[in-house]
């Protein structure tokens, strides 16, 4: 099983950043909290940082990791860990992403996110209420 981090980026007035995968990359077209593949020997938080400032050019300070998700999208188990996280240093760039976007829940429902980002979305709607 390979672990992976999701940051759920959020800006102080309840939104989180979106990022939509871009044409030819496995599920293009769907949205999705960023991050990526943890190294071995990595954290999950230091991966979560690192794969952000190469993702997006921005720092985080990770917070709280909520449940993991485990999925298989037909390449094998994935383990995704969402870590809550702000941004602590640069704007946003979707360097990895052909769009990204500030969202409240409401919007976040209406994305067509990959599948193993809802329960995670779930879990937040439950927490922001």
């Amino acid at each position: 099983m390979i672990d992976v981090v999701a940051g759920l980026i959020h800006d102080g007035r309840g939104r989180l950043l979106a990022c939509r995968r871009p044409e030819g990359k496995h599920l293009a077209g769907k949205w999705e909290f960023p991050g990526g593949k943890v190294e071995p020997g990595e954290s999950p938080h230091r991966a979560l940082v690192r794969e952000l400032r190469e993702e997006l050019e921005i720092t985080v300070e990770p917070a709280e990791t909520l449940t993991p998700v485990v999925h298989d999208y037909g390449r094998g188990p994935i383990r995704l860990i969402p870590i809550l996280c702000r941004i602590t240093d640069g704007t946003p760039h979707p360097h990895e992403h052909d769009e990204i976007r500030w969202c409240a829940i409401h919007e976040l429902q209406r994305l067509d996110l990959a599948d193993a980002d809802l329960p995670i979305l779930a879990e937040w709607a439950r927490r922001s209420r």
